[in-house]
């Protein structure tokens, strides 16, 4: 008889979906890989009569989260609800209930990363959140486990699909900010309230995030000096292009040569010859140079139900794994 890894899912929004569909989807290549079935034993959603496109057994929904922290056979907790509250104290009361916690939520690492790491070492559980930086981009694994042997001195991202999506319409077919950006609402690229996206508040998070895995430095979201999109023009698009440049949203950090580190998020004209310069749409992508490994170059789609949901279920395997 196969072993059960018994899940908790905190939200069924649209990556809770996503990491139910993808699941059921591959469950049967996922457990002939693992050796285990995974089997989701409760889900803690308020909305439990929305479609969703998937039958969901009923019995499975609480909305009283005691029911996973308390169940002793619940071995993962999945947490999809975004925000930093409740998320974050959720969290904390799965792990020091015992069990490992899997999280795509990057406002919640950005602002209690201390917290949350010391709280599953004191607990001896595991917190992973490869999702949490660049969807489904292999970004975080690769940095603390086959990167790890390198001195880091830059790191430069385009780490939104939604502005990155923008301005690649903006640049490509001459449009307006406004324009464009009702069609990635539309389109359910952009929120209907889009601030955190177009004024750089999510990519502050995910940088805030990667500064503490590729520099070892604290910096809160909220030091990040940090502009947004919302005030770039056709005129200035065209002004780039006529230097051979693009407009990129991005998310930088540097050691200087005293051994300071240098952060910001801002809209920055690159060369069209750089390697992130050809990141179009929702992709997002990443660069890092290192002492040993010297450039390297991460690229895929950053956002997304799907995408971020294989990132998720990475994570839950790598646990059940170990």
């Amino acid at each position: 008889m196969k072993k059960e890894i018994k899940i908790g899912l905190l939200g069924l929004g649209n990556i809770g979906t996503g990491t139910y569909k993808a699941l059921e989807l591959n469950r049967a290549h996922i457990e002939e890989t693992l050796g285990a079935a995974l089997q989701i034993k409760h889900i803690l959603e308020k909305d439990v009569t929305r479609d969703r496109g998937i039958a969901i057994d009923p019995a499975l929904f609480t909305q009283d989260p005691a029911t996973i922290f308390d169940d002793p056979t619940i071995d993962v907790v999945i947490e999809l609800l975004g925000g930093i509250e409740p998320a974050t104290s959720f969290m904390v009361s799965a792990m020091k209930a015992g069990k490992h916690v899997v999280t795509a939520n990057k406002a919640a690492l950005a602002a209690n990363l201390e917290l949350l790491t010391n709280t599953a070492a004191e607990n001896d559980v595991k917190l992973r959140y490869e999702a949490s930086v660049g969807g489904g981009i292999p970004l975080i694994g690769a940095i603390t486990e086959s990167l790890n042997a390198n001195v880091f001195s830059e790191l430069l991202g385009i780490l939104n699909g939604t502005t990155n999506y923008i301005l690649s319409k903006m640049s490509d077919e001459g449009r307006a900010y406004d324009e464009v950006l009702k069609e990635a609402q539309e389109k359910g690229f952009a929120e209907a309230d889009p601030t955190a996206d177009v004024e750089g508040h999510d990519v502050a998070n995910k940088l805030s995030i990667l500064m503490s895995l590729v520099f070892g430095k604290r910096v809160l979201p909220d030091d990040i000096p940090t502009t947004g999109i919302s005030a770039i023009t056709k005129d200035d698009i065209a002004e780039a292009d006529s230097q051979g440049c693009v407009i990129k949203l991005l998310a930088s950090a540097y050691r200087t040569p005293d051994g300071q580190i240098e952060c910001f998020v801002q809209p920055t004209w690159l060369n069209k010859t750089h390697p992130l310069a050809g990141v179009r749409n929702e992709f997002n992508a990443l660069f890092l140079k290192g002492n040993a490994v010297d450039d390297l170059m991460f690229y895929g789609k950053g956002a997304g139900p799907f995408p971020t949901a294989s990132a998720v279920l990475g994570d839950v395997i790598a646990i059940a794994r170990g």
